[in-house]
């Protein structure tokens, strides 16, 4: 896109929402920050269009996420919940009482009712369950990382690739969320210019340990203080970011150098607590990453400095912080004077503002509902649905399922953005690498045919 491209992009936001914001909003304005919200989305419908019967296995913090957020989509049905420890499964029964409750997932496996299954076990359980729920021909999303080896991850890949009729899904929550496409063709625009650094972190003072009166059951559910199977804090909690910043830039890096240390849980675990890596992307600049279970300021955020302008993505939000010397977008004229909670926040943009009069609404702090993870499971629905039923009508239109025929004809669907069976691999081996440059506190190099399927 080309400058008047970028105005237009602007010009298309909803002004009285520009500024919208909390107390962070307000000091973001005073540091010269705008935000870049996305165009009000369409209130959900109350009556579904379609239902998906979905089981979900697995019902640790995330699984329990999944459920919690799949029991608000009206698309969704929870037919059946899956654990191998019988507490957590009656911990949902307030939740989803109609649900069937298994210890088994083979169970779900062969229920014909069931038509998608979520996969949200400890990462290094994934393989089997992601092959056999394939094999079985169900629709699958996956957490990321979708294993906790390359190896591993690979063959993962490969099935969700060959299951063409099928949905496989994998959890880059970012990659369906319409506030990082909104942000995503505003920074491919070029208004941020040229990029020459990234950055990212992940702050959360958390030991990170789960007790249990059970000692097997404790040290079931404290894998990911294992070194031995766990992808780690870059890993488990930086996926989403590290995906992010190759996103954006269209890249993937081909170094990363890791250090990492047990600095306060000094509790027996081998996994380190606080973890920095620096990913190199050529001509791109270095990507920055850290993250700390041993100290909680400033939370977590994604920033991508450019010639022009910084950008800041903070969870559902974004601003834009222009440099002097940047090109006029059209955008300096929504700078305003906003309230906030009712103190006042100025926003200083391009040496300019303007006084708008706010009303007493803008102030409100308004929930968000729409986190990236209801919106990834509301695209893996919708696009289950739309492949299941062309699969159905390609079959019963041919009289047979031609491989190379319905991948064709599946290109002209129209499914929701959504991160894949390739978008997952490479976001995991990115991690993996990094997390093993973390243990060994050394630099390792990514040759890009790991990152081939």
């Amino acid at each position: 896109m080309n400058q008047d491209e970028a105005k237009k992009i602007i010009e298309n936001v909803d002004r009285r929402d520009f500024l919208k914001g909390g107390s962070l909003s307000a000091m973001i304005a005073m540091m010269g920050g705008v935000p870049l919200n996305a165009p009000a989305q369409d209130a959900p419908k109350k009556e579904a269009a379609f239902k998906v019967n979905v089981g979900i296995i697995g019902l640790g913090p995330w699984g329990r996420d999944i459920a919690h957020t799949l029991l608000k989509i009206p698309e969704a049905n929870v037919a059946a919940l899956c654990d191998t420890y019988p507490a957590m499964l009656r911990r949902m029964r307030r939740y989803a009482p109609d649900a069937k409750k298994v210890e088994d997932y083979k169970e779900i496996l062969a229920d014909h009712s069931i038509q998608a299954v979520c996969v949200a076990t400890g990462t290094h359980q994934h393989k089997q369950i992601v092959l056999d729920a394939l094999k079985a021909g169900k629709h699958v999303y996956c957490e990321a990382p979708v294993s906790n080896t390359i190896d591993e991850a690979r063959e993962i890949a490969r099935a969700g690739r060959d299951a063409y009729a099928q949905v496989f899904q994998t959890g880059l929550n970012y990659r369906s969320d319409p506030q990082r496409h909104f942000i995503l063709d505003f920074f491919w625009s070029g208004a941020a210019g040229n990029t020459v650094m990234s950055r990212a972190q992940w702050h959360k003072k958390t030991s990170w340990r789960y007790a249990s009166p059970n000692r097997d059951r404790e040290k079931a559910i404290n894998w990911r203080l294992n070194k031995s199977i766990s992808p780690g804090l870059v890993g488990e909690m930086g996926i989403q970011q590290v995906d992010n910043n190759s996103w954006f830039l269209k890249s993937l890096p081909s170094a990363v150098t890791g250090f990492g240390d047990i600095l306060h849980y000094r509790d027996g675990r081998t996994v380190p607590d606080t973890v920095q890596a620096i990913f190199e992307y050529p001509e791109k600049g270095n990507f920055v990453y850290d993250a700390a279970l041993t100290n909680s300021f400033d939370s977590d955020y994604e920033m991508i400095y450019g010639t022009f302008a910084a950008i800041m993505m903070r969870n559902t939000k974004a601003w834009m912080f222009k440099e002097v010397d940047s090109p006029l977008l059209g955008w300096e004229v929504y700078a305003r004077k906003d309230a906030f909670y009712k103190e006042t926040g100025i926003a200083l943009v391009a040496n300019a503002t303007k006084l708008v009069a706010a009303r007493d609404e803008d102030a409100v702090d308004e929930k968000y509902t729409n986190t990236p993870l209801s919106h990834s499971m509301g695209a893996f629905l919708h696009n289950v649905n739309e492949v299941a039923g062309a699969a159905k009508n390609f079959k019963e239109t041919f009289g047979f399922m031609d491989k190379d025929s319905f991948v064709d004809y599946a290109k002209t669907l129209n499914l929701k953005p959504a991160a894949g069976y390739q978008e997952g691999f490479e976001a995991t081996v990115t991690v993996l690498k990094a997390n093993e440059a973390v243990n060994a506190k050394k630099r390792v190099e990514l040759d890009p045919d790991l990152f081939k399927v």
